[in-house]
């Protein structure tokens, strides 16, 4: 993930308080952003088995398809 793009998942997910939905493209689990810590470069998320984890912004992309 870019600079640009991890900016705008940390500013929907702290100030719009919404979970933007990440694939970690080395494990390919899904994960929703509900933080960041700017100074190591990553982002908080919880998996879809109800888990926490932290990825590093470089391992995730932003998911564009809808998911169930």
């Amino acid at each position: 993930m870019r600079g640009s793009q991890y900016d705008k998942v940390c500013y929907w997910t702290e100030q719009r308080e919404e979970h933007v939905p990440l694939r970690n493209l080395r494990t390919g689990e899904i994960g929703y952003a509900f933080g960041c810590t700017y100074e190591g470069n990553t982002i908080q998320v919880k998996l879809e088995n109800g888990e926490l984890d932290s990825w590093d912004k470089e391992e995730c992309t932003e998911v564009m398809e809808t998911i169930h």
